[in-house]
């Protein structure tokens, strides 16, 4: 038997995606790694005024835990680290067209101490494409782009309106997670991107997902 590839045989391409020229920090530089971060996101389908997260890494030490309140004009989740300090809060918009997130930082809710905001990039759409302004961004072309919902089987996070990819996540479908009516998916960031405003991305995915109305 032959081994090795005869001469003019293709070798697959290995897939490259366009690397970070610049370290991504939204909500801190000590949530930056010069490698890829694998995490693990599960979360309680249903749950009654509250519906937490756990994040972990891939040898299940909590990274992150997100804790929410539902209020009569906002919805609040709050993203914390594992020691259960506010790293930042994430307020509906309600009366937007655009189902409209902001996140400021802590558990502030100051203009000064706005991040960023979300949004759905289009008023009526299948899936879940969000715009991600900073709070310095005062144009229409938004930072960061978020690419099918994640209700599909993945979706992409991207610079701006670059192919530059952020991260990825992919949902795991279970017979545990089913039995235990749980969610969960994973998530690869890569490499010098904050890991902590993807997380944070993550839990605005997911709220307007849960929406039931499915029309805003």
């Amino acid at each position: 038997m032959a081994t090795g590839h005869a001469p003019g045989n293709p070798i697959p391409a290995v897939r490259k995606d366009p690397p970070v020229e610049h370290p991504v920090v939204v909500i801190g530089p000590q949530y930056l790694a010069q490698y890829p971060v694998e995490l693990a996101v599960s979360t309680k389908l249903w749950t009654l005024g509250e519906n937490d997260f756990k994040v972990s890494d891939i040898n299940g030490t909590l990274i992150f835990q997100v804790k929410s309140k539902k209020l009569s004009l906002h919805d609040r989740r709050f993203l914390k680290d594992a020691a259960g300090n506010t790293l930042v809060n994430l307020r509906q918009k309600i009366r937007t067209m655009h189902r409209r997130w902001e996140a400021f930082r802590g558990e502030s809710k100051e203009e000064k101490d706005l991040l960023f905001t979300a949004k759905k990039s289009k008023l009526f759409q299948f899936k879940t494409d969000l715009d991600v302004f900073l709070a310095n961004n005062k144009g229409d072309v938004p930072d960061f782009k978020v690419k099918g919902g994640y209700r599909e089987s993945s979706c992409s996070v991207l610079l701006g309106d670059s192919n530059t990819m952020l991260a990825q996540m992919h949902r795991r479908h279970t017979l545990a997670s089913t039995i235990l009516a749980t969610d969960s998916f994973g998530v690869t960031v890569y490499p010098n991107v904050d890991y902590a405003f993807i997380a944070a991305l993550v839990v605005i995915l997911d709220e307007i997902n849960a929406d039931r109305s499915g029309e805003d």
